[in-house]
């Protein structure tokens, strides 16, 4: 494969911080996107070559997403994949906690995902092969107790991903999602440390299931919602 330009939203969480390196790892030209203002591995020993980091980007806001499109562009000619990682989660039921709840976490997930397309679409129209992944989640399938808020943001991502495939089925672009169950990080660990870890999936694992849907191999998948719950 020739070297491509690949965008990963929530690019320095645990996360997007192993697909950007998996992307790296086999020649890619990768530029990190997140909310925060710096990414944990480039705060300590700086990034290597290949790599673009811009931190501060609220996603949610169009201007800002087509900022990150134009200085790729500029740097790099253009962009062939976008992974949409950029998101967040809350466990909150409806009876004891805020509306607040659900209009944020539906900007977190599904408004980031639908504006960072948008702004990249143009450019990866203008490339051969270019692929989106998207993040949603199992637990968007069938939400359990205090996930309806996360759910129903997942969900807008899952139907977001199927609908612009449709869209997009004349063009020479693929649109699927991978739909983790509990992904293996550090803060989830934390949150759930009496959880049998084992079943959960580890960022390596999922990154090699989205390295696949960003590859020539996977031509004939679009609107694909791809369940991913297998441990590493």
């Amino acid at each position: 494969m020739t070297k491509r330009t690949v965008i990963v939203t929530g690019g320095f969480g645990a996360l997007g911080r192993v697909v950007a390196a998996a992307f790296a790892a086999q020649g890619d030209l990768v530029a990190r996107v997140d909310y925060a203002t710096t990414a944990p591995d480039a705060a300590s020993v700086g990034l290597p070559a290949g790599y673009m980091d811009m931190g501060g980007v609220d996603l949610t806001d169009a201007d800002a997403a087509r900022h990150v499109v134009t200085r790729v562009t500029e740097a790099w000619g253009g962009v062939d994949v976008l992974v949409n990682i950029a998101g967040g989660f809350k466990w909150e039921r409806l009876g004891t906690g805020s509306l607040d709840t659900w209009t944020r976490l539906y900007e977190m997930n599904a408004v980031t995902t639908a504006t960072m397309t948008k702004a990249a679409l143009p450019s990866l129209l203008r490339r051969a092969g270019a692929r989106i992944i998207n993040i949603g989640a199992k637990g968007a399938v069938h939400a359990d107790d205090g996930m309806g808020a996360y759910a129903a943001a997942k969900s807008a991502v899952h139907r977001l991903t199927e609908s612009l495939a449709a869209e997009l089925a004349r063009e020479d672009i693929t649109v699927n999602a991978v739909l983790p169950s509990i992904i293996d990080t550090p803060a989830n660990r934390t949150d759930m440390p009496d959880a049998d870890h084992g079943t959960w999936v580890s960022p390596q694992a999922l990154a090699d299931i989205i390295l696949f849907l960003a590859s020539p191999a996977s031509r004939a998948i679009t609107g694909a919602l791809v369940p991913v719950m297998r441990g590493a």
